[in-house]
């Protein structure tokens, strides 16, 4: 069994979490008080990036990135991996801002490290749970994860879950420019590329708590880019089985 690799960078995307930053980063270094966070802000108009910015000056293990438009989710983590990989963190870990992913489960993602490359919070695996969601948002995310399970073949139970920890190998290897998905597909399409690639993929359950502040994300426009490309991949997928069947 192999050492959990350090140091670890913990990456915050923002938009309108300035209720949700403050507790979340405190309850984050509560649980793992090493790591260092990277908040990634899309120019917040209610003041997100200047109190990260203000924690920054009071605590080194935080420092902000500012981003001037708002290009989604996907977009914000592919910046904050950038900045992760020019620096020396061996770790690098999904987190959102709103409080949903508890930082308390934190120390078990990262020791799940020892013998994974990319260890994913799940939702839907033994011990799992969602607390709070209505059940319209539960029904669309359980569809969505078996959806996207039998389109791709592959053995996840909540690949579109944003609770993650990278090795640093992970991030580096995979060709991260060619992720075009900007919602929350980039989960999926992320995970999707390190099975393809042969990296050790292991899920471990978390509580998934609904935000008690601000306003979620979710749109139709992301569950619509959602369904187009997995069912794409899902189609290429199909196509390069038939074609190594021809070949064979």
């Amino acid at each position: 069994m192999s050492e959990v690799p350090g140091p670890v960078l913990v990456v915050i995307p923002t938009y309108d979490e300035r209720e949700n930053i403050g507790p979340v980063v405190a309850r984050l270094h509560a649980a793992v008080p090493t790591a260092d966070v990277l908040v990634v802000d899309d120019n917040s108009p209610d003041g997100t990036g200047k109190l990260a910015d203000e924690m920054a000056a009071a605590d080194p293990r935080i420092s902000v990135l500012h981003r001037t438009t708002k290009d989604g989710l996907g977009a914000a983590y592919l910046a904050g991996f950038a900045h992760a990989l020019d620096g020396p963190h061996q770790v690098v870990v999904e987190m959102d801002a709103d409080g949903s992913h508890a930082p308390e489960d934190l120390p078990s993602l990262l020791d799940a490290l020892r013998d994974a490359d990319l260890v994913l919070g799940s939702r839907y695996v033994p011990g799992g749970a969602v607390r709070n969601w209505p059940a319209h948002r539960e029904w669309l995310s359980r569809g969505g994860n078996l959806y996207s399970r039998l389109a791709l073949g592959v053995p996840i139970q909540d690949i579109t879950g944003g609770y993650r920890a990278f090795r640093r190998q992970v991030l580096e290897e995979l060709d991260l420019g060619e992720v075009a998905s900007q919602g929350y597909c980039f989960q999926v399409d992320v995970a999707y590329r390190a099975v393809l690639a042969g990296f050790r993929v292991r899920e471990v359950p978390i509580t998934f708590v609904e935000r008690e502040r601000g306003a979620s994300k979710m749109s139709r426009s992301i569950v619509t880019e959602a369904l187009w490309l997995v069912t794409r991949w899902g189609a290429q997928r199909v196509l390069r089985r038939r074609g190594a069947s021809v070949s064979a």
